[in-house]
């Protein structure tokens, strides 16, 4: 494939410009209107961010979709 023909990324396109304009005017919202309400809950989201992200990022590491003790070459074709 062509890097012309190539989509550009989400965050350069019209949709996900708006949505993080939406997502740090929510941001700056909450931080004038409601600073206490969101400083009380910063310990909980440190606690919630662990299983997140343990859910979240594991599916770049191949854990997906094979049988335990095929082996597979490079292109991802079991051999033999």
């Amino acid at each position: 494939m062509d890097q012309q023909q190539s989509r550009p990324s989400f965050w350069k396109t019209p949709f996900g410009i708006v949505a993080t304009l939406v997502a740090v005017a929510a941001s700056v919202y909450l931080w004038v209107a409601h600073k206490d309400h969101v400083l009380s809950l910063l310990p909980l989201a440190f606690l919630a961010a662990c299983p997140l992200m343990h859910i979240f990022m594991h599916r770049g590491h191949g854990h997906g979709g094979h049988a335990h003790g095929a082996s597979r070459d490079n292109d991802g074709a079991r051999k033999g």
